[in-house]
């Protein structure tokens, strides 16, 4: 079975991105187009994201994850340390993160280097969560083998009766990691495939170096 795509175009018209008009700091361009996206277009949840890592087995492998919280320092999101993007994380913790908004034609990729959040901010985010989530990060050894679906929801009845009445402690196998830039580049869609993508590279002293490449 095949199916031939490549009649499926589309022009993209919604927004320009220009040198001349952008912050000195990725940080805050991405603040600014973040609060746009939320704001006047409909993407569902904005703050879903790609993440790429290197595998153990020498493949890199994406997914999507759920980003929780962006600060000058960098950007947060939370998993089981024991996964296997944990694991890739723990043997190579350069990743690659990137956001899609079509709706706004808009993408972001952002290398950066993963480390782990203090324990006080992971148990303050495991706090925060409902109770269910708080149990679901119990029950899945995320990445592991199962049986079949029966045994998930066996272990997490067990564990609604274990911890009923009761406060339930952030595992210590689950919690957050800071993914710290070291290049940002920003892309927006624009007509006749001649789209802007301004690109910020990290040098020394915290400052950025701005160059525009051609799409």
């Amino acid at each position: 079975m095949e199916k031939d795509l490549g009649n499926y175009r589309k022009s993209y018209e919604k927004g320009e991105l220009l040198l001349d008009n952008v912050p000195v700091n990725p940080m805050e361009l991405f603040r600014n187009w973040f609060v746009e996206v939320d704001t006047h277009f409909n993407v569902g949840e904005t703050n879903a994201m790609t993440i790429s890592t290197l595998g153990l087995d020498g493949y890199p492998k994406s997914r999507v994850v759920l980003l929780k919280k962006y600060t000058h320092e960098g950007f947060i999101f939370y998993t089981n340390y024991n996964s296997e993007k944990g694991k890739a994380i723990d043997a190579n913790p350069n990743v690659c993160l990137s956001f899609f908004w079509q709706a706004a034609e808009r993408q972001i990729i952002i290398k950066g280097r993963a480390e782990k959040i203090a324990e006080n901010l992971s148990d303050g985010y495991f706090e925060s969560r409902p109770r269910g989530s708080q149990l679901g990060a119990i029950v899945s050894e995320q990445s592991e083998v199962v049986k079949d679906r029966s045994e998930l929801e066996d272990k997490l009845k067990a564990l609604e009766a274990k911890y009923e009445g009761k406060d339930i402690e952030r595992p210590k196998y689950w919690g957050g990691y800071m993914v710290k830039p070291v290049e940002i580049e920003f892309w927006q869609g624009r007509p006749n495939r001649l789209h802007d993508r301004i690109r910020y590279q990290l040098q020394s002293n915290f400052d950025w170096k701005i160059e525009r490449l051609s799409p």
